[in-house]
């Protein structure tokens, strides 16, 4: 009787284990991931650690802090610049966060949450270049840009400039500093963080801003119910201190207070 008793006992602490560990596989399947495509090449905005190859940077740590607040695990895929909308429309991805302009054009694809940053463009020339100090200096100059960009927008509005596209921006920032081009077009946080670690004196950041930008995280055009959990997720963390511990982890500063209105 006593070995009858020890068997269903061990067979019903079995049936429980299990039981318990299907639960467990369900309750970690529940929990919804979030696909985030980002070009990992524009720090300190997104970068690839090439010790880690984790994914780090602003934009990162923005998305997985909004993640935790709205119940996602962040799942980080790097893609083109220019493949990011495509992606979207596709459903390969969710959301895409990668320095991106909130632009009237793009809104005709896409919809943008709320503004993460407050930016704009700037210009990057070798530091023994003395000829360019305002816009109208670019006329006519070789000026690099990243493909898809609004540097590139901007860029080829500039009377005669001759305008090189690279599929990624640390492309420019080298020829710039190998003398193929005179000037690189791009956002100034990447430009200004670029600068600083660059590891040599040959680029500087002119005094050059050609416009200010509002940075915002993209979804699929129409999926207000994602966009709506991006922006509740954004403010939460604008309001818990979240959103400036990140700020001035990359950045070195407090954000703007119109943007944590």
């Amino acid at each position: 009787m006593k070995k009858i008793f020890l068997l269903l006992l061990s067979i019903c602490l079995l049936g429980t284990a299990v039981l318990a560990a299907g639960c467990g596989q369900e309750a970690q399947s529940d929990k919804k991931v979030l696909k985030v495509g980002m070009d990992a090449s524009y720090p300190p905005f997104g970068s690839q650690n090439q010790d880690t190859n984790d994914y780090e940077g602003f934009d990162v740590d923005i998305i997985r802090a909004i993640g935790a607040e709205e119940g996602f695990d962040v799942e980080i895929s790097n893609r083109s610049f220019d493949g990011l909308i495509p992606a979207l429309q596709a459903k390969e991805i969710d959301v895409a966060i990668n320095d991106i302009t909130i632009t009237d054009d793009r809104k005709q694809s896409v919809d943008f949450s709320k503004p993460y940053y407050i930016a704009g463009l700037g210009v990057v020339v070798r530091a023994d270049n003395d000829t360019i100090h305002t816009a109208k200096d670019l006329e006519g100059k070789t000026l690099g840009v990243s493909i898809g960009s609004t540097g590139e927008e901007a860029a080829r509005k500039i009377p005669n400039a001759n305008v090189r596209v690279f599929n990624a921006i640390n492309e420019a920032f080298l020829e710039v500093q190998n003398g193929g081009v005179d000037a690189v077009v791009n956002d100034i946080p990447t430009n200004e963080y670029y600068v600083a670690h660059a590891n040599n004196k040959n680029v500087r950041t002119a005094e050059v801003a050609l416009t200010k930008e509002d940075l915002g995280i993209a979804v699929l055009k129409g999926n207000t119910a994602l966009l709506n959990k991006i922006d509740d997720g954004l403010d939460k963390i604008k309001k818990n201190g979240k959103f400036t511990e990140i700020y001035q982890k990359w950045f070195g500063k407090e954000p703007p207070q119109e943007l944590l209105q």
